[in-house]
């Protein structure tokens, strides 16, 4: 059996019912950018084995993760958690039966599928749970340049400009009046599973109390919506057709995800991430947000939110 094969099997027996797990009928590797996430199909159940990545403690709480995993999958957006560990990150979840893992391709190619995502976003949102930690999107990017600050590596060039560039936004969206609700923060196509009739959603990591547009204008960003797509997603997420204010905190927030997360991608260069070229994945992620916020139209959807329309 290969020592991956042992490690999973070990990490699967701390869970109540697979105590005496010695072998599986099948175990396949699943996506994950920075853990190891593994589906085995062992006694007539099938479970996603997650084990935490090397390095991933020094930014994500895991007893806030596995909190808002069990908040998600009681608000009926996100499988049960069968096991967790907050002190090592190891968690055994349910699998959902019949889904497709979505991708960018797969957003565009699903008919409904931007429908379908507002609507489990609505679920999540619109849910009784409170989700633990507070995501605050520029004291995120202070703590990622403050990380960065130990590590050796360089900003993309220009990179304070687009920051300062962004300032006004941080002042203008914290003097708006903005609902808090469970979010997901995280919203890549991959955690989106799809049944052709309903999506869930996966990958708690980063969640937390947010304005719910952000979800909105991330997974917007990470699917590569067109203009009609991010209608039909906000259309079904509100039941209605969003206000030119809406819109505009959502575009918003399509270009501060981008501002974000190339820090992100910068730490996993940082910390010799081998999973892909993150080096590339921050180049291009910048080089999207400075090209939405010199949009002529962007300055539009800023104003529609000043005005509140």
């Amino acid at each position: 059996m290969p020592d991956s094969d042992a490690q999973i099997l070990a990490a699967l027996r701390k869970a109540p019912g697979f105590e005496n797990v010695t072998k599986a009928d099948s175990i396949t590797r699943l996506g994950g950018l920075t853990n190891l996430v593994y589906r085995v199909d062992v006694e007539k159940r099938s479970v996603v084995v997650r084990i935490p990545g090397e390095g991933t403690e020094a930014y994500i709480d895991r007893a806030v993760e596995l909190h808002n995993a069990r908040a998600a999958a009681k608000a009926g957006v996100s499988p049960e958690v069968i096991f967790g560990d907050a002190a090592t990150g190891l968690m055994i979840s349910d699998t959902v039966p019949n889904i497709e893992t979505m991708t960018p391709d797969l957003f565009q190619s699903r008919q409904g599928s931007p429908a379908r995502a507002g609507r489990a976003l609505a679920r999540l949102h619109n849910s009784v749970e409170t989700f633990e930690y507070r995501f605050e999107l520029f004291a995120m990017i202070d703590e990622y340049l403050g990380l960065l600050a130990t590590k050796d590596v360089n900003l993309p060039e220009g990179y304070a400009d687009v920051v300062a560039a962004a300032a006004p936004l941080k002042e203008l969206l914290e003097q708006s009046d903005l609902p808090l609700a469970p979010c997901h923060c995280d919203p890549l196509c991959e955690n989106f599973l799809d049944d052709g009739t309903v999506m869930w959603i996966v990958d708690w990591e980063y969640s937390g109390m947010n304005d719910p547009l952000w979800d909105l204008g991330d997974l917007s960003v990470e699917a590569g919506m067109t203009d009609a797509q991010d209608v039909e997603m906000m259309t079904a997420y509100f039941g209605r057709l969003p206000t030119s204010a809406e819109t505009g905190r959502m575009v918003i927030y399509k270009a501060m995800c981008d501002l974000l997360w190339t820090l992100w991608g910068l730490i996993q260069v940082a910390n010799d991430n081998p999973a892909e070229d993150f080096g590339a994945y921050a180049v291009g992620r910048f080089d999207r947000c400075n090209t939405l916020m010199t949009n002529p139209s962007f300055k539009g959807h800023v104003d529609a939110v000043k005005v509140g329309a």
